[in-house]
């Protein structure tokens, strides 16, 4: 079931409403004679105090001070010309409004000027009446000048009282999300520390290794097609490869947010599967394989987290043929479809082939987390005599609003 709301008026409104219905009270009133007319007064009289309290009630926010004074006029005129109920409830809410909406002053004099109106009208009484009329008088007299004097000032504290609480809690979120961001600002300084200290480190070395190694090879005459050769440049340009991503991962850590990426290592994505094929043939002839590269669909525009992904599961997949698979072909295959992008790499399949080597199965687990964070699936398993690798990935991330209107 939904939750039904009830319309809030606005300030005005409620004015607007406060002084219709004060002015419909009291004429009604004055129609059924429920008023004091002990006087010989004509039934009319009575109307012009009525019609300046509900004019007044239409300032008595934004003018408290002029609304409480002609109104305590025009009460003080309505005591001869008849007291009216609805003439006197609406002076009160003057009063009440003076105090809420008014300056501390004004709610400093209001307390003053209603105990001593209390006080002189009390004492007239007690001086020309006797002490059980003068006692009627101080409770209707407090009831009128003082009961919404303290009222107001009593909702006045809390509304004080609620705000300043209200913004405590606004700095305190603000503290907890400052030390927040301070945390995940020093996490992701030292990780990229850890990164730069043993991985980076780890690759240069092997990328100035291979570089001395190829030296020794091609000074000892060895031609460019030798094996050994061949398999020192791609380990050397392997490691500078991943060196480079290394130091783009490492700006991206350092990055605390607000300043701009270094665009001087680009994000790879599935341009660069070309590329990828070439070096993974290269590194694969001494092993049997062979890799074929196919398209369907038109590419478009792909998110650049999308891309992203779909470029390291296929990095991720012809590793692990690269590690596992036996001789044979390996089959990659991308179809871009109007909302999906999928992507299938097929590659022989060895029993228990790389289940000794370390980090066995840690790239499974990131395949399926890179597509799971985009919404999309993946499995991976053998099927007859081929590992086959399936991923579905969304072309367009969707935003947090699209995903509430789904």
């Amino acid at each position: 079931m939904g939750v039904v709301r009830r319309p809030t008026l606005t300030p005005r409104q409620e004015d607007r409403a406060i002084a219709l219905f004060g002015l419909l009270g009291g004429l009604l009133l004055i129609a059924l004679k429920a008023y004091d007319h002990t006087l010989t007064i004509p039934r009319w009289a009575p109307v012009p105090a009525l019609l300046v309290m509900a004019v007044l009630e239409l300032v008595r926010r934004t003018r408290p001070v002029l609304a409480v004074t002609v109104g305590g006029f025009a009460f003080a005129a309505s005591v001869f010309t008849g007291a009216l109920l609805a003439t006197s409830l609406m002076y009160t809410d003057l009063l009440y409004a003076a105090v809420l909406y008014g300056t501390p002053k004004m709610s400093r004099i209001l307390h003053l000027t209603g105990a001593a109106s209390v006080l002189a009208l009390s004492t007239l009484v007690l001086v020309y009446s006797d002490a059980s009329d003068a006692v009627a008088v101080v409770v209707l007299a407090t009831l009128i000048y003082l009961a919404p004097v303290w009222t107001g000032d009593l909702v006045r504290k809390h509304r004080e009282e609620a705000d300043t609480q209200r913004l405590r809690a606004e700095q305190t979120a603000l503290l907890s999300e400052m030390d927040r961001r301070e945390a995940v600002s020093a996490e992701r300084a030292r990780m990229a520390r850890e990164l730069h200290d043993v991985v980076a480190n780890h690759l240069s070395a092997i990328a100035i290794h291979a570089t001395g190694a190829q030296s020794v090879a091609r000074r000892r005459h060895r031609p460019e097609d030798d094996p050994l050769v061949e398999a020192l440049g791609v380990i050397r340009e392997n490691s500078v490869q991943g060196l480079a991503e290394m130091r783009r991962m490492i700006g991206l850590l350092r990055d605390s947010g607000g300043g701009e990426a270094d665009e001087s290592y680009a994000a790879p994505d599935l341009q660069a599967v070309d590329a990828l094929l070439a070096k993974a043939r290269a590194a694969g002839q001494d092993v049997g394989l062979d890799f074929e590269f196919t398209e369907s669909g038109e590419r478009g525009e792909l998110a650049v987290p999308v891309g992203l992904a779909a470029y390291r599961i296929v990095q991720e997949a012809l590793t692990n043929a690269l590690k596992h698979a036996g001789p044979g072909r390996v089959l990659v295959r991308l179809d871009y479809r109007p909302e999906e992008l999928w992507i299938a790499v097929d590659s022989p399949y060895r029993t228990g082939a790389g289940q000794e080597l370390p980090g066995a199965r840690a790239g499974m687990v990131g395949m399926r987390e890179r597509a799971g964070l985009l919404g999309g699936s993946f499995a991976a398993g053998p099927e007859g005599d081929c590992w086959e690798v399936r991923a579905v990935l969304p072309r367009a991330l969707v935003t947090e609003t699209e995903e509430g209107r789904a």
